[in-house]
This record gives structure tokens, sequence and C-alpha cells, in this order.
């Protein structure tokens, strides 16, 4: 790995270590996100190996993944920094759609999943969010992910941890069930026998407490954490 991807740190800003394989793209996402206020790149890698030496080298704030690189991918690359390095965020950054990626991402405990074709400043909104404690979910990973689990592909997800400590009420956790397997307002309102506005209030609740900016990135999120289960 050539010694000029070394970058030296500037402090108080956003330190991002950026893994990715294919030049062009690495090297035109960086120049972007390192002339952003408040955002450095400390480090680029073509390698999840050499991105391993790099985070322990400079421990950044966050890293930005690739899925497919050469040797390990992304997805290991991913648990083993969450692991080693829970306090780190991981944004993965791919160009695929298939199922068993998505699913393998949202297991892997990255804080965020962008498809290349982001617009940068979404990216930079991204990145943002996420260092202010929130996870995000491209709208085309987010559906892929959620018909996985309405289809019945994943019939029974565990509660984690993290189910613990988010604080929904029991209603909340109705409408935030209903929503998962597809419902609308409307359907939900009915079979909860309240109003639309009420369901409206509830959404709304659910999404802030989630940290999450709409109803498919709830659905993933509340599936993948054990909020709700879909087996009954």
């Amino acid at each position: 790995m050539d010694e000029n991807n070394i970058i030296t740190p500037k402090h108080s800003k956003i330190r991002i270590v950026f893994i990715e394989d294919y030049q062009l793209v690495r090297v035109g996402i960086a120049s972007y996100l390192d002339g952003t206020e408040g955002i450095e790149i400390v480090a680029q890698s073509d390698t999840a190996e050499q991105g391993m030496r790099y985070i322990e080298q400079y421990h950044p704030d966050l890293v930005l993944m690739d899925l497919g690189l050469p040797g390990m991918n992304g997805i290991e690359a991913t648990r083993i920094i969450k692991d080693k390095f829970p306090k780190i965020n991981v944004i993965i950054l791919t160009s695929h759609e298939l199922e068993e990626s998505v699913i393998a991402a949202l297991g892997a405990g990255a804080n965020a999943y962008c498809l290349k074709d982001i617009p940068s400043k979404r990216l930079v909104e991204v990145i943002h969010s996420v260092m202010d404690g929130a996870a995000w979910l491209d709208p085309a990973i987010a559906q892929v992910a959620l018909s996985v689990f309405v289809d019945n592909k994943v019939p029974h997800v565990a509660a984690t941890a993290e189910a613990e400590h988010v604080p929904l009420g029991e209603r909340e956790r109705d409408v935030l069930r209903l929503l998962t397997l597809g419902k609308n307002n409307n359907e939900i309102a009915e079979e909860l026998h309240v109003s639309v506005h009420t369901i409206k209030s509830h959404v709304s609740a659910i999404l802030q407490k989630l940290s999450v900016h709409d109803r498919v990135q709830a659905a993933v999120k509340a599936v993948t954490a054990g909020l709700v289960t879909l087996d009954s």
C-alpha cells in the first residue's frame, strides 16, 4: 500500500479510514469528503487487511467500508472491527443489492448501509447522522432486507441487548410490529381500533426513538434488533 495514502490528522474532525479497492471510486469519494468541513480522511486502503492496520494505528471515529474486497471481504472486516473496536462506527458503501449480501451486512454490526450511487451531500449527512448515534439504511437496501423478513425467510430473530434499551411503549411496539408486516397507517388504525391520527403520532415517536428516517428503516431495525418477531 502506498504510504502516500496515509494523511496526517488535523484533529477536531470526524476521522475516517476508507477501505475500497477501486482506486477511482476511493480517490473520488475521499477527495470530496476530505474537502468537506468537519471530516478528515486519515487513511485509505484497497484491502481490509491493510485497513485494519490503519484502524489500529489511527483509531478513527468511523470506517467507510466496501463489501467486495480482495482477500478479507467487508462483512468479515466489519465483524472484526465491531468486536475489537465497538466504539468505531462503520458505514458500508456497496454496489451489492443481492439478498444474501444485504442480510449478511445487516448481521455484521455496521451502523449504516449505503449504495455507491448515493449523492455526495447525502453521504455527508449519513456520516454526521451515524456519529450522532443514528442508524441509516439506503432505501433500496432496506426494501430488500424487509422483503426477506416479511417473506419469513428469517422466521424469528431473538431479542438483542439493544432491544432492552429502546424505550418503546406497549402500544408503540404493537404499531411497530404491524408496520414491519407492511401495513399502512389506515390498516394499523383499523386493527388497533384507534384513529389514523393516533397511529401517525405513534409512528413519528417510533422513528425518533429508533433514530431512523423512515418506516422501512424502522422495520428493518426492529427485526434485526429483536424488537419484534414475525413468527406469530
